[in-house]
């Protein structure tokens, strides 16, 4: 058995080394498709390297639009969102895990029936809604429909079940009020589902694609995987090597924070009690 154990220890990181190729691969591709000009682009068989890489696609791509004022945008839109359904979610996590009333569960499972409801289904009745109100085209409509998140209420209520009750009775006896207890001494605690949730939050908006296209008619509130899409519209053809440019734009900020929060994603699977 122990003659095995490293044989198996081999397999298992050449496993995953090949998992980790299969999921790197294509960002590679993308950053050295975008340091080529357009006939190394389309070269058979094609070339995994440039040469000598060409930076001015990356140019290129910015010059075509407002990028800046996309990127303002999509900032502006994954932050609101993000601040929240952190805020709304402490709250519903505290009531459905610390609080006892009549429906309590019920209400719970709601909750988690929402989480197989896709944004599609509830697209129509909520753009003839902002259309009425007037709010199209603007931080709202890209804003208010997310503002509660019901996998963000599951993650933060399953946190706080995990803190002891002797904890938030030690606050309120020592004087701290609602807001302290689930913002100052619980949420604090939980962090690094916070962290976990908040990435997870970012990346799916900071990448959405398809609520800023229906909701957004000009450049002054588009974001952007608008503005990349809208590069392959320019030209007579797939110019390919700014497409790629463009779309490190999205990409690069999302791969700088997974490396930033990593060691918070695997805390948060690994939370334990503090009973």
């Amino acid at each position: 058995m122990t003659s095995a154990n490293p044989l198996v220890r081999a397999l298992t990181v050449a496993a995953l080394a090949a998992v980790a190729l299969v999921e790197v691969f294509p960002y590679l591709w993308m950053l050295t498709t975008s340091l080529k000009d357009l006939p190394s682009v389309t070269q058979f068989p094609p070339a995994l390297l440039p040469h000598p890489p060409r930076w001015g696609s990356y140019a290129r791509a910015w010059n075509s639009g407002p990028f800046l004022r996309y990127a303002l945008n999509s900032v502006i839109q994954t932050a609101g969102i993000l601040v929240l359904q952190l805020f709304f979610g402490c709250l519903a996590g505290y009531g459905f895990s610390k609080l006892r009333f009549r429906g309590r569960d019920a209400c719970f499972l709601l909750v988690i029936a929402c989480l197989v409801v896709p944004p599609q289904v509830r697209f129509v009745p909520l753009y003839m809604l902002f259309s009425k109100v007037g709010l199209l085209n603007s931080y709202a409509s890209l804003i208010l429909p997310y503002a509660v998140s019901a996998l963000g209420t599951f993650l933060i209520r399953e946190a706080f079940m995990q803190i002891g009750d002797d904890i938030v009775d030690a606050a309120r006896v020592d004087g701290a009020g609602l807001f302290a207890i689930i913002f100052r001494v619980m949420a604090p605690i939980a962090r690094p589902t916070l962290v976990a949730f908040s990435l997870f939050s970012a990346v799916y908006h900071w990448n959405d694609f398809f609520w800023p296209l229906v909701m957004t008619t000009t450049d002054a509130v588009r974001t952007l995987p608008i503005g990349v899409a809208m590069l392959r519209e320019e030209g007579t053809g797939a110019r390919w090597h700014i497409i790629m440019a463009g779309s490190m734009f999205v990409v690069a900020p999302v791969l700088v924070l997974f490396a930033v929060a990593q060691r918070h994603i695997i805390r948060a699977f690994t939370f334990t009690s503090l009973r």
